[in-house]
C-alpha cells in the first residue's frame, strides 16, 4: 500500500507552470539586422538556417523575404522590405517600417558576429524540436497506434532522433566539379602513397584486392551462392580480416588507424556465439565441431584461451537479431557509427531482412531492402556487403556456376548492387556425384576432384568500377576458412 498522503478534499493541486521553449529573440534580431545592414552576411552564415528555425514567426517571415530578394539579385533593406510587405498587406504583422529600421540600427555594429548568432538560432531550434519529439514519443508510448508495440515505437524514436541529429547534413545538394575532382585525386593519392593498388579497405584477399582496389564507401556488394558454398564463412573471414588489420594497426602504430576498419556484422541466421566459435576455430587452428563438443586436449585449450585473449578487443560488433527490419537495421548501423565508428557493414543474409510492411509482394519488399541498404551505404559512406541466396535453377544445369539471373528476386538486387560476387566450389558438387568405384568414370572423377580439392572460385558477375573476372581461393573446410592461393 502506498504511504503517500492524499491531498485534502477541496484543495486543488497547483497548476503546472507553462514551459517556455528555448529561444533567443535578441540573437534573431541581431542576425536579421546584420543581414539588412549588409546583404553579403547571408552568404557568410550557415546554410542550415531556415525561416522555420526562428522562434518568432515575424522574424521567420523577414528572413524568408531576405533570402528570396537577395537570391534574385535585389537589395534587402528597411526600404525594400517595407515596400514588399506593404504590397501583400503584411506590413503591420511585422511591426511596420519602424521595426525594420530598429533591426538595422540594433545590429549594424554586430554583423561580424552574424555566424555566431545563426548557430545559436539553429541550436535553439534543434532543442525545441527535441522537446517536441520527446512529447510525441511520450504520447505514442501512452497511446500506441493499433498493431504497434514498444519495439516499433523505439525504432521510430531512433529514426526520428537520428534524422534530427543529422539535419542539415544529409541534403548536401549540388557540389561543383572541382570538389568532386579533389575527392577523386585524394583517393588516387592515398593509393599511391600506400605503395599498392588498394585505395579502399583491404579485404585481406590479395587477388580480390588487386581486382577491386579494396572495399569502397557507398558501395553495395552482393555476395551470393547456393547453400553450403561458404557464403557466411567467406563474409566472416573478410570481416575478420578487416577488423584484425585495424586491431594490429592500432596496437603497433596508433597513427595508422586508417588501415582496416570497424565492422558491424548483422547475423540474422547464426548466433553471435556461433560466429565467435568460427572465428576462434580459424584463429586457433582447431576444428569448430571439436570446440563445440569439447573434444580438445589441454594444449589446444590453452591455445584457444590465448586466441580469445588476443581477439577480445577486435573491432567487430555482432547483431544477432533475427528477422530485423530494414528500418531497425539502418538505425542500429547509424548508432554504431556514432558511438564506436563504422567502416564496413555485413548483412547475413538479404532475404531474412524484412521491409516496412507497406509493400505488396515479396519482390517489392526485397526491392525496398536493397534500396535501403544502398542508401545506408551512401549515407554512412561505408561499403555494405549483403549475402544473398540463389534460386534452385542452378541445380538443374550441368554447369552449376551461378549467373546474375540466378539471384532470387534478381531484378532489384542486380539493379541496386554495385558489385555482385558468387561463391562457387565445384568440389562440393563432385563429392555428391561419385561414380561406382573401379570404373573408368570413377578414375576420371578422382582426377577432376583432385584438381579442385580445397579450391573455391569467387566469380565477379557485376562490377561497376572494374573488370568482371574470377578470383581463385583456397578453402579449408575443417576451419571454414578461405585464403589467397600462394604464388
Amino acid at each position: 500500500m502506498s504511504s503517500q498522503q492524499a491531498l485534502p478534499l477541496g484543495a486543488p493541486a497547483s497548476a503546472p507552470q507553462q514551459r517556455v521553449t528555448p529561444h533567443n529573440l535578441e540573437a534573431e534580431q541581431a542576425l536579421l539586422g546584420a543581414i539588412l545592414f549588409d546583404n553579403e552576411t547571408l552568404n557568410r552564415i550557415t546554410q542550415q538556417l531556415r525561416p522555420q528555425h526562428f522562434y518568432d514567426p515575424v522574424h521567420g517571415r523577414i528572413f524568408a523575404a531576405c533570402q528570396e530578394m537577395i537570391a534574385t539579385g535585389h537589395i534587402a533593406d528597411g526600404v525594400t522590405l517595407k515596400e514588399r510587405f506593404a504590397r501583400d498587406g503584411g506590413i503591420k504583422e511585422i511591426g511596420g517600417a519602424v521595426y525594420l529600421m530598429k533591426l538595422m540600427d540594433l545590429a549594424a555594429p554586430l554583423s561580424a558576429q552574424a555566424q555566431s548568432y545563426a548557430e545559436l538560432i539553429y541550436d535553439m531550434a534543434l532543442r525545441r524540436e527535441l522537446i517536441r519529439v520527446g512529447n510525441v514519443i511520450a504520447d505514442l508510448a501512452e497511446n500506441p497506434p493499433e498493431r504497434h508495440d514498444a519495439k516499433d515505437i523505439i525504432e521510430e524514436a531512433e529514426r526520428t532522433l537520428f534524422t534530427l541529429a543529422e539535419s542539415g547534413g544529409a541534403n548536401k545538394g549540388f557540389q561543383d566539379f572541382r570538389t568532386a575532382l579533389t575527392a577523386s585525386i585524394n583517393v588516387a593519392t592515398a593509393a599511391k602513397n600506400r605503395g599498392s593498388d588498394v585505395s579502399g579497405i583491404s579485404t585481406g584477399f590479395r587477388d580480390l584486392d588487386h581486382l577491386m582496389g579494396g572495399l569502397h564507401g557507398s558501395d553495395l556488394i552482393i555476395l551470393a551462392g547456393r547453400p553450403s558454398m561458404g557464403k557466411t564463412a567467406f563474409a566472416l573471414n573478410l570481416a575478420m580480416n578487416v577488423a584484425r588489420i585495424k586491431q594490429k594497426a592500432l596496437q603497433e602504430n596508433p597513427e595508422a588507424e586508417h588501415l582496416g576498419g570497424t565492422v558491424g556484422f548483422f547475423s540474422l541466421e547464426m548466433s553471435a556465439e556461433q560466429l565467435a566459435t568460427r572465428i576462434l576455430s580459424d584463429f586457433a587452428g582447431i576444428e569448430s565441431h571439436r570446440i563445440r563438443q569439447g573434444k580438445i586436449d589441454k594444449d589446444e585449450y590453452v591455445r584457444l584461451a590465448d586466441s580469445a585473449t588476443e581477439l577480445q578487443m577486435l573491432p567487430l560488433h555482432v547483431d544477432e537479431t533475427g528477422g530485423i527490419s530494414i528500418g531497425a537495421l539502418t538505425n542500429r548501423a547509424r548508432r554504431l557509427k556514432r558511438t564506436s565508428g563504422l567502416d564496413l557493414i555485413v548483412v547475413d543474409y538479404l532475404q531474412l531482412v524484412t521491409g516496412s510492411g507497406k509493400t505488396d509482394g515479396r519482390v517489392q519488399e526485397v526491392s525496398e531492402v536493397t534500396q535501403g541498404l544502398k542508401a545506408l551505404a551512401k549515407d554512412l559512406q561505408v561499403p555494405v556487403i549483403a549475402l544473398s541466396q540463389l534460386s534452385r535453377q542452378v541445380e538443374s544445369r550441368e554447369d552449376k556456376r551461378p549467373q546474375l539471373s540466378d539471384l532470387r528476386e534478381s531484378g532489384s538486387i542486380e539493379q541496386d548492387a554495385d558489385i555482385v560476387m558468387f561463391v562457387y566450389r565445384e568440389e562440393y558438387y563432385l563429392s555428391r556425384a561419385e561414380p561406382e568405384q573401379g570404373t573408368e568414370a570413377h578414375f576420371t572423377w578422382e582426377q577432376k576432384r583432385a584438381a579442385v580439392a580445397n579450391r573455391a572460385e569467387l566469380i565477379i558477375g557485376k562490377n561497376r568500377h572494374g573488370p568482371i573476372e574470377t578470383v581463385h581461393l583456397n578453402f579449408h573446410g575443417q576451419f571454414t576458412r578461405f585464403s589467397s592461393i600462394a604464388r
